[in-house]
């Protein structure tokens, strides 16, 4: 048995929090059971000296502890005068894992601030600094659409980090300090959306592993991030900063429409569809909002029936959205709760 009594392939109680800061372009506030992260995206009209004049935009991240993040007070790293090693490749790891599924070429000149703070630290906290940090920057690239200065989302995938070990001789997933501490070989696994690998940093504490237990780390890893991936979806869903992807028609910039509590996801990613379910739907609801708007996935039409394929995408989306859905095929509509 966990210390924390949980299955050896189960989460902590995860929370992503988004709206957290009244500033900040994009905010959201990560818990990973007692572990708490506030990540919060400034934007600012300014690149690194070595990116003047390429038209490339930049994201990086700085990443901290409070004093009392843990059990015994630490000295604030600015009172010492220097950042610690570990400060150090914790904050370059969250900057390599969200430039590595952002287009730098797709917001201009300026660069995307990404500050990670450490509230509360019970193990995982850079795992949970780089999925809260994702989030985060979603709604500070949002809020540029919403301003009519990026006509597309530069955020080509999600990002989620989750950590593995060996613990007591079994291989576990997402680990608190209890297990962490004790653990004889741990592993902090980065994967996008689309499941690629973006970095794995893992090592041996106490004796050498098998690839055999790598392996299913690695699987574990999978199953975590998928799971890690979806509550994003869900919290971009709940902030209600959803905005047009699309520039309007002759290079005209965006309109800056926004679906803040949206009552109403029509499960669709066809944009004529949409325009033809909106028309008939917005006399009578407020703030409706397509899957795609919400960055809601695209489910496969597997049913063996219009109806089967409309209820799979309209279950799909309220899954995913937690708000009532409908879908059509072929003129059947069917609305799921």
């Amino acid at each position: 048995m966990r210390p924390s009594g949980r299955a050896p392939d189960q989460l902590r109680p995860i929370r992503l929090e988004t709206g957290v800061s009244k500033y900040a372009e994009g905010s959201c506030l990560a818990r990973f059971g007692d572990t708490q992260v506030l990540c919060t995206a400034s934007v600012e009209e300014r690149v690194p000296r070595f990116l003047r004049n390429t038209g490339r935009g930049w994201v990086t991240a700085e990443y901290g502890m409070l004093p009392r993040a843990t059990e015994s007070r630490t000295e604030r790293e600015a009172a010492r005068g220097r950042q610690s090693g570990r400060t150090q490749e914790i904050q370059r790891l969250i900057g390599r894992s969200l430039r590595a599924a952002t287009d730098l070429t797709a917001f201009g000149q300026r660069m995307i601030k990404i500050d990670c703070d450490v509230l509360q630290a019970d193990g995982g906290t850079r795992t949970a600094a780089i999925t809260g940090a994702c989030v985060a920057l979603d709604l500070a690239f949002r809020h540029l659409m919403a301003e009519g200065l990026v006509d597309r989302m530069p955020l080509e995938d999600q990002v989620a980090a989750v950590s593995c070990g060996i613990y007591d001789g079994e291989v576990i997933l997402d680990l608190d300090y209890a297990e962490d501490s004790n653990a004889t070989a741990d592993a902090t696994f980065v994967f996008t959306g689309r499941g690629r690998i973006v970095e794995i940093q893992s090592t041996a504490e106490a004796e050498a592993f098998s690839q055999r237990q790598f392996m299913a780390m690695l699987a574990l890893a999978k199953k975590g991030v998928r799971e890690l991936i979806e509550l994003q979806r869900r919290a971009l869903a709940r902030s209600g900063s959803v905005t047009p992807k699309r520039a309007g028609p002759r290079g005209r910039r965006p309109t800056g429409r926004r679906f803040k509590g949206a009552t109403l996801v029509i499960a669709s990613h066809n944009p004529g569809k949409v325009k033809e379910i909106r028309d008939l739907l917005e006399p009578l609801v407020d703030h409706v909002a397509s899957a795609a708007e919400l960055g809601l996935p695209e489910p496969e039409e597997s049913g063996e029936s219009f109806r089967a394929n409309a209820e799979h995408k309209a279950r799909t989306a309220a899954r995913a959205a937690g708000l009532p859905a409908l879908a059509d095929d072929s003129g059947l509509v069917v609305p799921t709760l």
